[in-house]
């Protein structure tokens, strides 16, 4: 190696180490909730600082600083909408959506599987990693906004709750 694909290799190291700190910083001064689950606004938003930090880590067109406005642009535009999400709850529901009934009292939801293109065997996976061993035994499976899977077993509650609600 030459000394410099060396030197150029050590600049690129010493970029990458300058954008992650001040990522790192900058999540945690946001707090918990941008670094939690994700949906569909925190993937964009983390796909936009990827692109805008990629250039000022390379020795690109770009230049450390920009890279570090780009980035700080984007986390304070995430940590406002956050903010606008939590005074408009009904925005959230339009931007992000909302969770979708997969399985009712042990039935499917046909139409919501489709629409949400959900295989069965990715409910019975989420199933199994909750510990319930038969569709019978599901009070309510949901397909959160992160695209997760919940699953609420049956038990003597949510059976006498639902023998109620009929």
């Amino acid at each position: 190696m030459t000394h410099a694909f060396v030197y150029f290799l050590s600049l690129v190291a010493a970029r990458t180490a300058v954008i992650f700190a001040v990522l790192l910083v900058s999540f945690r001064i946001l707090g918990k909730r941008q670094i939690g689950q994700m949906n569909i606004y925190d993937l964009a938003m983390i796909m936009a600082i990827a692109n805008a930090v990629q250039n000022a880590m390379t020795n690109g067109n770009g230049n450390v600083t920009a890279g570090m406005v780009c980035s700080g642009t984007l986390l304070v535009l995430g940590a406002i909408l956050t903010r606008v999400f939590v005074k408009l709850p009904l925005l959230e529901q339009r931007m992000v959506g909302t969770p979708t009934v997969l399985v009712n009292r042990g039935a499917w939801m046909e139409t919501a599987l489709r629409r949400e293109k959900v295989t069965r065997e990715e409910v019975f996976a989420a199933m199994r990693q909750h510990g319930v061993a038969d569709i019978s035994l599901v009070a309510i499976a949901m397909l959160e906004v992160d695209g997760s899977i919940s699953i609420v077993p049956k038990t003597e509650v949510t059976h006498k709750l639902s023998t109620r609600l009929r």
